[in-house]
């Protein structure tokens, strides 16, 4: 047995090979030129670069580079095509910016685009200009671009503590995973120092200041550290990616999977960018839960901003995001990481006292002990301490209008006890307190109900305990009266405010789940595009107090779906909603992207192809960035975008029946046209080459009959060709009537004498009434009617039997009555007989083409009759012609007197 080596790379290997292929498919690639400050070279670098490639053959231009002023970076710009930058003004002045419509229609192969990081003015499409880039790429244009390394978010923490400086304009990660390529441009922090003493970074005055804070020696040097690390890193990535496309040889990495818990709490931030950098060094995915206990509602509020950023910042960093309802927290995270097969957990270090410990477990311990085999890892999230003041968030707002309903209801428990002093003893009066307590938990809230039962035992020692009107306690056994009031009082509290606000969150989980439930319902009933638009329409305004617009593409564009109700969106509107549905990512109102719109646009991507765009404006702003609302409307959107793919796939259905009900019908036609075809052409061809051969033989009287035949197989053929011809005619519309007086019995006697051969030996019983009135009709078509029907009558029913054929007048119609006297048809085929290509089969068998009724009934009906078949009582079909009655001019007149 022979071994071989098989060193094919591995299924997962190519699985993850062909998923980044299809991602990049279309889509521009990312060049980084990287530095550790400003100053490097990173513009010089890139304008290079991009001279290379120009001469090269590729199509550059420069969509935004800002010089400073430095001739060696104007001698680069000389020759390359620049875009002119857009205008944009804000507070009265016009900033340069890049124009981003103009480089995507430009549409060139690469695109230079200087200072990654910028933050664009108020009124630009995005915030960022990262997001430019993202646009830029998704449109398939290549990208040149510059960043230095303490823009990046997951180190912003870091360089922070490096250097003392917070830097405010960052750049997600995920650009950094996206770059094909990532240039490190270096020099020595001396020459950079010696640079920017030259003037060559920034102008006097400002190099002085940047030397007296961020440009420093050992700042400089750290950074330049981190970059190298961040460029070696991806140079190990590229290697590993590429020793598993080719199963080389080496080391692999383990599969782990990394999970950080967030909390609005102003440490948030910190979590993140570590659980970022340490899924950064172990090569693994990691995902950001946000775990909202019932009762948090009001926490929700009044930090959903905070919550909604870093949620945000996570999905930049890379992560996946769940956000979470449990009772508890570390058993809602615990199983959240068994359910998706997390490795390591990274949590907080708890800030607070021993004591508030000892009374409540923080949320690491409780993890720590659930987490089985899963390693976390505790972080501290002490804040630095030139920390901005203002990542602690605005102080919470006192309630004092609970804490004077708490004052109330204590001043009311007293006057009642007052009251009913003489009739109970001091301690029984601690229950009117208590009951003060449950109504201030049920109507005020925790904070309140426990100061009602601080406020309850002060009042009832100053008012009832003796010595009264002092606070001091002559029986010593009072104390524990005071102990326990207080004690109970804040047990009852906490328990009836957690029940309340257990019972909001549920009324808020039920109100949301049965929003969905109507939704699916409406959707699952409708019948195409417009009632799907309808039902969302109607839900949304119930649950959310929104105003839907719907876009959908029609062929290259999209347009408005205009349902009747609701606004009509402006330019400006239709704009952002092309952009969401060109980019297949959220825009407007509440996003980053075109954010001053009215409207938040959510793309509708169906499991195949994107169905279209919703549009909904939310009755207040904060709605917006509210989870549970966004949540929702993502929920909405995931609904309508199924319901719109069904209906698209329910009419292609349709549309493959029809095409395949189309080629069964055109296979029986060719089969029914090739027999009818082929049996009279043989005839006539077999008996005129019997006539040609010399010497046949044949008698005066073999030859006629042989010449009667060809000729009745001549005529059979001609009748055919014109069945088919008039079917034709009927289905385009072509048939026009040549209305003209006609009289009834020629018009029998016409069809009766062309059919006298196939009539032979059969008797006819014609019920034509002598005095009927000329009628118009159109005398050929009607000619034609009566002749299929008649030969329809003979083809189903036995040699010999007779035929009836009558003609009379009843009321203001003309009826025309056929029948035979044979088997008749069941009664599910009555109706079947008129259809295009239906054929019954015939008792001494053969066949037709199925034409023939199909075409009376579409002669009858342009004369505006009908036609139909019926079983008669004795035996046999009797058809029935019914048509309006059109007298001739003359007879009207007649008629009338």
């Amino acid at each position: 047995m022979v071994e071989t080596d098989d060193k094919r790379p591995s299924p997962e290997a190519l699985l993850k090979l062909a998923q980044a292929e299809e991602v990049e498919a279309g889509q521009g690639k990312l060049n980084i030129f990287l530095g550790y400050a400003a100053g490097v070279g990173k513009t010089y670098a890139m304008l290079e670069m991009a001279r290379q490639r120009r001469q090269s053959g590729a199509d550059v231009v420069v969509g935004y580079v800002e010089s400073h002023g430095r001739a060696e970076t104007d001698a680069l710009l000389a020759g390359l095509e620049i875009i002119p930058k857009a205008a944009i003004v804000y507070q009265g002045v016009s900033l340069p910016e890049l124009d981003l419509d103009a480089v995507l229609a430009r549409k060139p192969q690469i695109a230079l685009v200087d200072e990654l990081a910028h933050s664009n003015p108020p009124g630009s499409r995005h915030e960022k200009r990262w997001q430019d880039v993202l646009e830029i790429l998704n449109g398939g244009i290549d990208v040149y671009t510059t960043v230095n390394i303490q823009h990046f978010e997951s180190l912003n923490d870091v360089v922070a503590q490096l250097t003392g400086v917070v830097v405010r304009e960052t750049v997600p990660d995920l650009l950094l995973d996206r770059a094909a390529e990532l240039r490190l441009v270096d020099i020595t922090p001396d020459d950079l120092l010696q640079r920017l003493q030259e003037g060559k970074v920034y102008v006097p005055e400002q190099a002085t200041k940047a030397m007296e804070k961020f440009f420093q020696a050992g700042n400089l040097i750290a950074l330049r550290e981190l970059s190298m690390r961040h460029a070696a890193t991806r140079v190990d990535d590229q290697m590993r990616a590429y020793q598993e496309s080719r199963a080389l040889p080496g080391p692999r990495s383990v599969a782990e999977r990394l999970l950080v818990c967030i909390s609005g709490s102003p440490f948030s931030e910190r979590l993140l960018r570590i659980t970022r950098r340490l899924a950064n060094e172990m090569k693994a995915p990691w995902y950001a839960v946000y775990v909202e206990p019932p009762g948090s509602d009001k926490f929700a509020r009044e930090n959903r901003d905070r919550i909604w950023r870093d949620l945000r910042l996570a999905e930049n960093m890379g992560a996946q995001v769940a956000s979470i309802t449990a009772t508890s927290v570390a058993e809602a995270l615990v199983d959240y990481a068994q359910r998706h097969n997390i490795t390591k957990m990274v949590v907080g270090k708890p800030a607070k006292s021993r004591w508030r410990e000892l009374l409540r477990p923080p949320i690491v311990d409780q993890v720590i002990r659930r987490s089985g085999q899963i390693d976390v890892f505790v972080v501290s999230i002490r804040p630095l301490e030139n920390r901005p003041r203002e990542l602690s968030g605005p102080r919470p707002k006192i309630p004092w209008s609970g804490h004077l309903g708490a004052l109330g209801l204590v001043l009311g428990a007293s006057l009642f006890c007052v009251l009913i002093r003489p009739f109970f003893s001091p301690t029984n009066m601690v229950m009117i307190y208590l009951l003060a307590v449950v109504v201030a938990a049920i109507r005020l809230g925790r904070a309140p109900a426990i100061l009602t039962a601080f406020l309850g035992v002060l009042a009832f020692d100053w008012f009832f305990v003796p010595p009264a009107f002092t606070f001091e306690v002559a029986n010593s056994e009072y104390l524990l009266t005071f102990a326990a009031l207080f004690v109970v009082g804040v047990v009852i509290s906490t328990l009836v405010a957690r029940g309340r606000e257990r019972a909001e969150a549920m009324w808020l989980r039920e109100l949301q789940t049965a929003s969905l439930y109507h939704l699916s319902r409406d959707l699952a009933m409708a019948a195409d595009t417009f009632a799907i638009i309808k039902a969302v329409q109607r839900n949304l305004t119930e649950s959310l107090n929104g105003e839907p617009l719907f876009f959908q593409p029609i062929g290259e564009q999209l347009e408005f779906v205009d349902s009747g109700e609701g606004p009509t969106p402006d330019l400006k509107e239709q704009a952002v909603a092309a952009w969401a549905f060109r980019n297949q990512q959220s825009a407007g109102r509440g996003t980053d992207t075109l954010g001053s719109a009215a409207f938040l646009y959510l793309p509708l991507k169906g499991s195949a192809s994107l169905m279209g765009v919703l549009g909904v404006k939310l009755a207040k702003d904060d709605d917006y960035t509210s989870q549970q609302h966004r949540l929702l409307l993502d929920a909405f959107a995931g609904q309508t975008a199924m319901a719109l793919e069904r209906v698209h796939l329910t009419q292609q259905a349709g549309q493959a029946q029809i095409l395949a009900t189309r080629e069964n019908l055109e296979r029986a036609l060719l089969n029914s046209i090739s027999h009818d075809l082929r049996t009279p052409l043989s005839s006539i061809t077999g008996i005129l080459t019997s006539l040609r051969e010399p010497g046949n033989g044949l008698s005066p009287e073999g030859r006629n009959e042989l010449l009667a035949t060809a000729c009745s197989e001549a005529a059979r053929l001609n009748r055919f060709v014109g069945n088919l011809l008039d079917m034709t005619r009927i289905e385009a519309g072509g048939v026009k009537l040549k209305l003209e007086p006609c009289d009834l019995q020629d018009l029998v006697g016409c069809a009766l004498a062309h059919l006298e051969s196939r009539l032979a030996g059969r008797p006819v019983n014609v019920e034509v009434p002598a005095d009927l009135p000329l009628v118009l009709l159109d005398l050929v078509l009607m000619n034609q009617v009566l002749i299929n029907l008649l030969e329809n009558s003979v083809k189903f029913s036995p040699v010999g039997s007779a035929i009836d054929l009558a003609v009379r007048i009843d009321r203001s119609a003309l009826l025309i009555e056929i029948g035979d006297h044979g088997q008749g048809l069941p009664e599910p085929e009555l109706k079947k007989i008129f259809d295009k290509f239906y054929m019954v089969p015939r008792p001494e068998g053969g066949g037709g083409t199925g034409l023939g009724l199909s075409i009376c009934k579409g002669i009858v009906e342009a004369h505006g009759g009908t036609i139909r078949a019926e079983n008669r009582d004795g035996g046999g079909l009797r058809i029935i012609v019914r048509l309006p009655l059109k007298l001739a001019p003359e007879e009207g007149e007649s008629h009338g007197q």
